[in-house]
């Protein structure tokens, strides 16, 4: 049997943002079935009911809350303290794409880094502290993007809001182990290419090199067994030795002050490729 983090135990309460859908249903499901009691967040009223409407935890409860809105977290969190007591769980996975380039959209760049980025740090503010205080086993999950690593052009935006994210789970993880008498742990879920509402937009059917939310769920809670922060997922198309030679080169373009992006550039073209094809 895997084994699991301390916090993810029997009565525990565990709070999941964008909840009616994807991940952060699959998430939501694997945790009542490890009998927590689970409280699923979406702004999305009507998708929220059904998803309530199929799922297995007796003791759950769904609320409906806007995360780019920092009273409205505050006030999520204030009712799910006084429903269910303290928070064990807190999975900040609620995001949205289709903000643009860096010259396009304002309005969806708005949105994109009020849901993607600040959503998180206002989960985190509104439930942490406590958590933190208690002295108990707890567990932040924040769900990032390879797009924040690799920065691959196109939706700038959820790039940069996904970069946000790795950057402010980078520093609360810091902050929690050198926190006297925190047991509070926080970890960086990176999704590959996974068939959910947002990719479901493009594509109508999951295409084969798309991995399931639950499968994504399957390799979160074997990362966290593991004690992993950075808790890289692959996908049908996509291994790992790839993920980490693309994570690799991104990082070597500031080392070797490489034009941006170059693996996009038409003049390193060939050198990505060897680069790529080369024996680890």
């Amino acid at each position: 049997m895997r084994a699991t983090h301390p916090a993810l135990t029997t009565g525990n309460v565990a709070v999941v943002t964008g909840a009616a859908s994807g991940i952060g249903f699959a998430a939501a499901r694997r945790f009542a079935t490890l009998s927590m009691r689970v409280c699923l967040v979406d702004r999305d009223e009507a998708r929220l009911a059904e998803a309530m409407a199929d799922f297995p935890g007796a003791d759950s409860g769904m609320f409906v809350a806007d995360v780019s809105d920092r009273a409205s977290v505050a006030t999520l969190a204030a009712r799910i303290t006084e429903r269910f007591g303290a928070v064990s769980v807190l999975m900040n996975n609620a995001g949205v794409a289709g903000g643009g380039d860096a010259l396009s959209n304002p309005d969806g760049w708005s949105r994109v880094l009020g849901v993607n980025l600040l959503g998180v740090l206002h989960g985190v503010q509104a439930f942490v502290p406590a958590m933190a205080e208690s002295g108990k086993p707890g567990l932040i999950i924040n769900t990032g993007s390879k797009q924040g690593i690799t920065q691959p052009p196109g939706d700038t935006a959820y790039n940069v809001s996904k970069s946000g994210v790795k950057a402010l789970t980078e520093g609360l993880a810091h902050t929690l182990r050198n926190r006297p008498g925190c047991h509070v742990t926080a970890h960086l879920l990176i999704p590959g290419f996974t068939y959910t509402g947002m990719t479901g937009q493009r594509f109508p059917q999951r295409p084969p090199g798309a991995w399931t939310p639950d499968q994504v769920v399957d390799r979160l809670l074997d990362g966290l067994a593991a004690g992993e922060f950075y808790i890289l997922c692959q996908d049908g198309e996509t291994t790992r030795e790839q993920d980490e030679k693309r994570i690799l080169w991104a990082a070597q373009d500031l080392i070797e002050n490489r034009p941006a992006l170059s693996r996009w550039h038409p003049d390193w073209k060939d050198a990505f490729a060897q680069f790529m094809a080369a024996a680890k």
